[in-house]
């Protein structure tokens, strides 16, 4: 077993300011809503990676609301609101969400022209979460 000053590597504790702000920051990113979709319609929706500036921690966020023209629409204020809490982001691509909250259902497809296809497999494990009674379907199809 690997030991630091004849301590086990296991047992050491991230202690002091440092300690303090990374719990602080990993907080804060675990506060970070999964989903944020608009509750009906069709509309535009990207996959972002949200990260702790200078640190490790990130998670994976769906955004998409029908009041975005294009994509960056959305990310242009994802951005600005994930670095107001020390974040960084990154989109990882996008695409559609066709929302039918009457039927319960949610079908992610097509693609991002500016961001490129997002992994509908990931956005659909995120909606999962959010929506656990919903049925979600994701095909690579443009319409």
């Amino acid at each position: 077993m690997l030991s630091v000053a004849s301590r086990p590597v296991s047992s050491l504790r991230v202690s002091g300011v440092l300690g303090r702000a990374a719990a602080t920051m990993a907080d804060a990113l675990a506060k970070i809503p999964d989903v944020e979709i608009d509750p009906e319609g069709t509309f535009k929706y990207i996959l972002v990676r949200v990260k702790v500036k200078d640190g490790d921690a990130n998670k994976d966020i769906v955004r998409g609301t029908k009041s975005a023209e294009y994509h960056n629409h959305i990310f242009e204020k994802v951005s600005p609101a994930m670095e107001a809490l020390g974040m960084e982001c990154k989109c990882l691509g996008g695409g559609k969400i066709e929302h039918n909250s009457q039927e319960k259902k949610l079908r992610v497809f097509g693609e991002s022209t500016g961001f490129g296809k997002a992994d509908h497999s990931v956005s659909v494990e995120k909606l999962k979460g959010a929506f656990s009674d919903y049925e979600i379907t994701w095909s690579d199809d443009k319409k």
